[in-house]
């Protein structure tokens, strides 16, 4: 089966900017690697700051990170998956190379396994 790679690759463009986005409200690229994300740290001034202040400011940098890491895992995820399709791999399951669904790649476009394959993987 032949997907529309032309229709799933402007969904994952899309995407990626959407996520992009995103990832620039919690993070930064990581200067020493552009290709990972990081965290932005709340300003510290540790002299000054109670200790309530302290533990919120920690607080909301642990939040970035978590809500990074998910982001950054869908990122990756667009990419491989617009990587496929310039290699004219794109809808082919990971697991048992047969073609993914249409029905799941329209619900994820960077769907890496077929609905069968990926019902397996949560058993």
């Amino acid at each position: 089966m032949k997907h529309d790679t032309e229709f799933f690759k402007v969904k994952l463009d899309e995407e990626l900017k959407t996520l992009e986005e995103e990832l620039k409200t919690v993070g930064r690229i990581n200067p020493s690697n552009p290709a990972d994300w990081e965290a932005v740290p709340s300003n510290v001034d540790i002299d000054s700051a109670d200790e309530n202040e302290l533990a919120d400011k920690i607080e909301f940098y642990e939040d970035n990170s978590a809500i990074l890491k998910q982001l950054e895992i869908q990122y990756n995820n667009v990419k491989k998956a617009l990587a496929k399709i310039s290699d004219g791999k794109y809808g082919i399951c990971e697991v048992c190379g047969e073609a993914i669904e249409k029905a799941r790649l329209e619900a994820n476009p960077s769907a890496k396994t077929c609905k069968e394959d990926s019902l397996a993987k949560k058993n």
